[in-house]
């Protein structure tokens, strides 16, 4: 039986496979790696602290994240491989309340910046 998500060394094991399946994903990969290039460690230690944060109630994260995907050229498509991979991977190695919640948090994510993205998009356009 899979254990749920308790502990600071469960949130790295999340983040860590996740992050290890973007690298190598058709779609995201490129991005991420073209971004991130070789402060993946860094990216990684931010992302420990995020989902620390949101999954086990302990404020380790400051920032602003949606700042720094606006520029990115997401669309949604890579939202929903992004939510893919995610959801994927927490099933994987996780069960349980949090586990769930990781899941609920992380679709909700991902529809407010798409969300916000195109509305930056529509605005844009307007402005032409």
């Amino acid at each position: 039986m899979k254990q749920d998500i308790n502990k600071l060394e469960d949130v790295e094991l999340l983040v860590n496979t996740f992050y290890g399946r973007v690298q190598e994903d058709e779609l995201l990969g490129p991005i991420f790696n073209d971004v991130i290039q070789d402060r993946w460690p860094t990216h990684l230690n931010t992302m420990y602290k995020f989902w620390q944060s949101i999954l086990l109630d302990q404020n380790t994260y400051t920032g602003q994240p949606f700042l720094k995907h606006i520029n990115l050229g997401i669309e949604e498509n890579h939202f929903a491989r992004w939510l893919y991979l995610f959801h994927s991977t927490v099933d994987e190695l996780f069960e349980g309340t949090v586990a769930e919640d990781a899941k609920k948090r992380s679709a909700q994510i991902a529809g407010t910046f798409n969300s916000k993205l195109n509305f930056i998009r529509s605005e844009k356009k307007l402005n032409l």
